[in-house]
């Protein structure tokens, strides 16, 4: 059972007991159903918050009980797929309006994780401006943003040294912050307005109806053994019904995906594939005579070599926290790269590791994020609905940041749903307005930095270089990005394998030492959720020609080739391992892995990430 959350409807998807549901007729009480749900010691509830239930208006909601396999359906007027900063910044603003011009629109939040901020991760140095807009008084109202930047270096390193170079980044008014955290807070706010939120429970579907618009989702079933079975606690999927759907999955979201695929997104918008990288985070705790608050540290170069794009962040969060990253671009060619061990690799510099030693890991996480920026953004709009956030691809490259323009991308979703609904608009809306805002702005002059890294380490420097103090973002010319990661992933026989250092347990560490820190957990028993479009590609075509690129390209050890009885090597699918970092449904030479959503609640549980 997950907890309860402000919605009387709530009941039907937070107890696992289809006919707790079914006893419970409308119009529903929150006094009469918690002694089921609870037993008879509620007392924890206040008051006051179930008179608040009681006196909400009770959404709609319909099932066929003839059918042993039929699914229960609520309606909402918005129905956002995602907890993070986009889809509840969207939520936010959409009651906002609400209060503003006397409306009621019912919203509803569904997030895949256990709880909110369970699967965030981000650097994460923090540009308030979103913030400021959606909540003047966020320094007032206690947000857990409090550590502001106080020093921006950035070094480039080559295997013994660190040469310092003008900062590019501009941090100053900016915050270290935990993401996850954050999002927590967005999350209070939002229910404080009305937003009912689902946490655990997985977006698995699209629903459309016969003129091809999208309706709404469907959460996958719950307690579906690994054969495909029934279990005792079986409960069947709920269809959340939305006069319209926002998709704020974040970076590669599975439904998103598909959505920009069936409509042409990609094509009507930008017109540019997507690219990515791959990021692994740490957050350490250190000596206090080493930590600095506010210190805030990049680099670029080794142990990188000068074709593969990609770099570190260090970031001195509050309590003596760092958060200590790398991020290595999903384009790179060598199969034998494993970014896990770079990342290793690169907190034994000399100039990093002294920082670290005698520290302690707190917590260890990985997740992709965009890089295709301006270049790359679909067209966000489709029958039904639109896609925000990191979904679409807001990332701000040179300033490595995404979370102000994700946020403020639900903003304007929010601003065009309403008038929507509320005035007959179309949902086009939102293209126009994000056009003519400061996210596309942000964008336009960020434009050329990432294409650049493409002619390798030193040339994408001086491009960059000139991008920035010469012409601000003002080149006469657009660059391209070069072919999509998948594609860029060369074959085995051009490279010799890379050797890496076995861990020292002091400042690196083997993958199972990290994911037990990284608190991911999913059912053994379930179906896995990492599928194979053709089973016989890992050993056909992964193996003999690409040296199997996925047992090392996934920071999770998900993939792993195992010698069978006859002594061949198969792929074995570790899906409980899984960090949702989607690198697999993207690095894969030939798109052969499908990610899709576990069951509700599985995964990583990030806490201060």
């Amino acid at each position: 059972m997950y907890r309860l959350i402000n919605s009387s409807s709530k009941f039907k998807l937070l107890c696992r007991s289809k006919s707790l549901y079914r006893s419970a007729q409308p119009p529903y009480s929150p006094n009469s159903i918690l002694p089921n749900l609870l037993g008879k010691d509620s007392s924890f509830i206040h008051k006051s918050k179930l008179e608040s239930w009681n006196q909400r208006s009770v959404r709609s909601y319909s099932s066929s009980s003839s059918e042993s396999d039929s699914r229960e359906a609520i309606k909402y007027d918005v129905v956002i797929v995602g907890g993070g900063p986009a889809g509840l910044s969207a939520a936010i603003r959409l009651k906002q309006l609400c209060q503003q011009k006397d409306a009621d629109l019912s919203v509803c939040v569904v997030e895949k994780g256990a709880e909110l901020g369970a699967h965030i991760l981000s650097g994460n140095v923090f540009e308030p401006r979103a913030l400021d807009e959606l909540f003047p008084r966020w320094k007032q109202e206690e947000a857990p943003i409090d550590v502001p930047v106080t020093s921006d270096d950035f070094w480039l390193l080559s295997k013994n040294r660190a040469f310092s170079l003008p900062s590019p980044f501009h941090n100053k008014g900016n915050y270290v912050i935990s993401l996850s955290q954050l999002v927590r807070w967005l999350g209070q706010k939002a229910e404080e307005l009305g937003v009912e939120i689902y946490p655990g429970f997985a977006a698995s579907e699209i629903l459309f109806n016969e003129h091809n618009e999208v309706t709404g989702i469907a959460t996958n079933d719950m307690g579906v053994a690994k054969d495909g079975s029934r279990k005792e606690n079986y409960q069947r999927g709920v269809a959340l019904k939305g006069r319209v759907t926002l998709l704020a999955e974040g970076c590669r979201g599975s439904l998103s995906d598909k959505v920009i695929k069936k409509y042409n997104l990609r094509e009507k918008g930008q017109g540019q594939h997507q690219t990515y990288a791959l990021g692994i985070k740490e957050v350490w705790e250190i000596d206090v005579d080493k930590h600095q608050p506010g210190s805030v540290l990049h680099t670029l170069g080794w142990p990188l070599d000068q074709k593969t794009y990609g770099g570190s962040f260090l970031y001195h969060m509050k309590d003596r926290q760092v958060a200590v990253g790398f991020v290595v671009a999903l384009n790179y060619h060598n199969p034998f790269l494993n970014p896990y061990e770079e990342y290793q690799r690169f907190k034994c510099h000399p100039a990093i590791r002294p920082l670290l030693e005698g520290g302690t890991v707190l917590q260890y996480g990985a997740r992709c994020l965009n890089e295709g920026g301006y270049q790359s953004i679909p067209y966000p709009v489709f029958p039904g609905g639109a896609i925000i956030g990191c979904s679409a691809g807001f990332l701000n490259v040179p300033k490595i940041k995404g979370t102000h323009t994700a946020m403020k991308s639900g903003m304007l979703a929010a601003e065009s749903v309403f008038s929507t609904l509320q005035e007959g608009l179309k949902m086009d809306y939102f293209w126009d307005n994000l056009r003519s805002s400061w996210i596309w702005e942000e964008l336009y002059t960020a434009r050329n930095y990432r294409p650049a890294f493409e002619y390798g380490l030193y040339p994408g420097l001086a491009i960059s270089a000139i991008e920035h103090y010469i012409l601000k973002g003002r080149s006469p010319v657009t660059l391209k990005h070069g072919k999509p990661d998948y594609e860029a992933t060369s074959e085995a026989q051009l490279f010799s394998p890379i050797e890496y250092p076995k861990p020292d347990g002091a400042v690196s560490f083997d993958v199972p030492t990290s994911l037990y820190r990284s608190n991911t957990n999913h059912d053994h028993d379930q179906p896995s959720h990492l599928l194979l479009k053709d089973p016989t590609v890992p050993e056909n075509v992964n193996l003999p020609k690409y040296a199997g690129p996925e047992a090392r390209y996934c920071p999770a050890r998900v993939y792993e080739y195992i010698p069978d009885e006859t002594g061949d090597l198969k792929l074995q699918i570790n899906a409980q391992n899984c960090l949702h970092c989607k690198a697999c449904s993207i690095k894969d030479p030939r798109q052969n892995i499908e990610w899709t959503v576990p069951e509700g609640g599985g995964g990583p549980g990030y806490t201060i990430m």
